[in-house]
């Protein structure tokens, strides 16, 4: 079996971009859980906001992909590293490697802000309508905490816990390519 690297953190810390730089560095399959998600609500007719609300009640949203993606996860590393950016996957891929990027909330905004105002960008999100950065602000911190109900009521789990990682990033202050050669200088040998 080859190595599985998870990726958790917080909303714009940069965990889609590290994931993207450390897989092609390590020429390793990734799995983006929140595009699988984003999909879902488009498919629903919902942004992800409100996918988010639905879930309090329909654990089938994040329970059911969480085992599809470990289930997944486990079958690629069997011909090659896997980097698996999912902010629940740590849990369900014990024996990865397990990363958790974080960032303040007020530079998360700022990031995702200047992300959407791409329209091809702001449709790839799928984060509903976002009229300033400080709306946005407000509208992570409501994520952040639905995100931590829908955990502890499905998994009986905290995913802000750092105690869970071995591995702890602060983005605030440097950019996805640092992130990402402190990442490579923390793991361990991949075989």
């Amino acid at each position: 079996m080859h190595p599985i690297i998870t990726i958790s953190g917080t909303p714009g810390s940069g965990k889609s971009t590290i994931a993207q730089k450390l897989s092609e560095k390590l020429n390793a399959e990734r799995i983006y859980v929140g595009a699988i998600r984003r999909e879902l609500a488009r498919e629903k007719g919902m942004t992800l906001e409100q996918l988010n609300e639905y879930g309090l009640t329909h654990p089938e949203t994040d329970v059911d992909i969480d085992q599809k993606i470990a289930m997944q996860a486990r079958q690629v590393a069997k011909k090659g590293p896997v980097i698996v950016e999912g902010r629940t996957q740590f849990h369900f891929i014990p024996e990865s490697f397990k990363i958790f990027i974080k960032v303040t909330v007020e530079e998360g905004a700022r990031r995702i802000w200047k992300q959407v105002q791409n329209a091809k960008e702001k449709k790839l999100r799928n984060e509903g309508e976002i009229n300033s950065i400080i709306d946005l602000a407000a509208d992570i911190k409501k994520r952040v905490e639905n995100d931590k109900k829908r955990y502890k009521k499905y998994y009986n789990l905290d995913h802000t816990d750092e105690s869970h990682y071995d591995l702890v990033i602060d983005t605030t202050d440097i950019s996805a390519e640092q992130a990402a050669s402190l990442i490579l200088k923390t793991l361990p040998k991949l075989d």
